[in-house]
């Protein structure tokens, strides 16, 4: 199993490109300041959150891997456009988690 601080370490680097100069290159700032705005990142969510519905749909494995990390990423990267720190939705999640009844 790997360890679950790929995506801390995932959303630092986001974090990181989205303050680096604006002179650097990069597919993370070309989403967060593209002229679309936030539409842009929002796009590439949906686009992908199709490609891995269509991937799982089809039964493909290697594919819908592939595609649920496109959408994680993006989904990631539209939260920073949004100005939501990603550690907000591990909170949500650990409420949630810790309102599960295992012997229901």
């Amino acid at each position: 199993m790997t360890d679950a601080k790929v995506f801390d370490e995932l959303w630092q680097v986001i974090c990181e490109r989205a303050v680096s100069s604006g002179t650097d290159k990069s597919y993370v700032r070309h989403l967060l300041f593209h002229e679309k705005g936030i539409d842009k990142s929002l796009e590439k969510v949906g686009e992908e959150a199709v490609e891995f519905i269509l991937a799982a749909k089809n039964g493909v494995s290697e594919k819908t891997v592939g595609e649920a990390a496109d959408l994680i990423f993006h989904l990631m990267v539209a939260l920073k456009a949004a100005d939501v720190d990603f550690s907000m939705v591990e909170e949500e999640l650990a409420v949630r988690r810790a309102g599960m009844h295992l012997h229901d």
